[in-house]
């Protein structure tokens, strides 16, 4: 069976108490347990991994070369502006994936402008607070049923 991985990069393990007024109330076992549902009611897998290591989430994109990953969804949070490691992680199990994340990026602080991932990704959610895991989920079932991965 198909299996959506969603990986959280650092301090997203503070959802919920980390500045709610710019990231939400939401926990990020909130955020699981919905997407959770969204794959399962489609009838794919879910797995996710909230790491504030780098090479945590490194050694997690590896490993999907090994199971039924079949998309992922990546909130690098601030690795976004920093990791030329994910990104080379990424390519090199050549996993579709979406970036995302909760706050607009692009009304931040100019540093947070650069992405390392999105001109390798096939889309960027941003700015919907939990709601942008929800809008890149139902993507991700789209693109995995349009190209009928299994």
């Amino acid at each position: 069976m198909a299996s959506v991985l969603v990986l959280h990069g650092p301090n997203l393990n503070l959802l919920g108490t980390r500045e709610p007024e710019r990231y939400g109330h939401e926990t990020l076992d909130d955020i699981n347990q919905m997407l959770s549902q969204l794959a399962e009611s489609a009838g794919l897998g879910f797995a996710t991994l909230q790491a504030n290591s780098e090479a945590d989430l490194i050694e997690r994109i590896h490993a999907t070369r090994h199971d039924d990953t079949a998309f992922l969804l990546f909130n690098p949070g601030a690795f976004t502006h920093t990791s030329i490691a994910l990104r080379d992680a990424i390519l090199a199990v050549e996993l579709p994936f979406i970036e995302l994340h909760l706050s607009n990026i692009h009304q931040r602080e100019a540093f947070r402008h650069q992405s390392f991932f999105a001109d390798i990704a096939e889309g960027v959610i941003a700015g919907f607070g939990a709601n942008s895991y929800a809008l890149a989920m139902t993507a991700a079932i789209d693109l995995i049923q349009q190209r009928n991965i299994e």
